[in-house]
């Protein structure tokens, strides 16, 4: 698996491209969300393997086996996730903390999608770097 920084620039990278081709459909707050999803969100099985461990290391590691997933991270954390950055979108929008062209924050629709193509990316990434010798 590659590092923080290859997952943030191709997370950034491919975001760029999507407001590139969209014609402005796909814009800067679509790529944050995006961004973040593509780059820390299935790797957050680590932090939930730590709250497990409190419980039992059995299930701590089941935990973060299951949510680093390119499906089992959306299926299991897709719409708490949603929810949580669409209240976000509000709220950073209604503050004047994040600028939009439109002043309309994101959808909870939306953002499942956004968590879904982050997850994804983040797991092509992942295989694309993937060693197996001797198979």
């Amino acid at each position: 698996m590659p590092g923080p920084g290859p997952h943030m620039m191709y997370a950034m990278g491919s975001a760029l491209g999507f407001m590139r081709v969209s014609n402005g459909r796909f814009n800067a707050h679509h790529g944050l969300t995006y961004t973040i999803n593509a780059f820390f969100g299935p790797d957050i099985g680590p932090f939930f393997e730590w709250v497990g461990s409190f419980f039992s290391d059995s299930f701590g590691s089941a935990i973060a086996k299951a949510i680093h997933h390119p499906f089992y991270y959306f299926l299991i954390l897709g719409f708490p996730m949603c929810v949580l950055y669409s209240w976000l979108s509000r709220f950073l929008l209604l503050g004047g903390l994040l600028d939009s062209d439109s002043g309309v924050p994101l959808s909870r629709r939306q953002c499942l999608l956004l968590v879904c193509a982050g997850s994804l990316s983040h797991f092509f990434l992942d295989h694309l770097f993937e060693v197996k010798f001797g198979v």
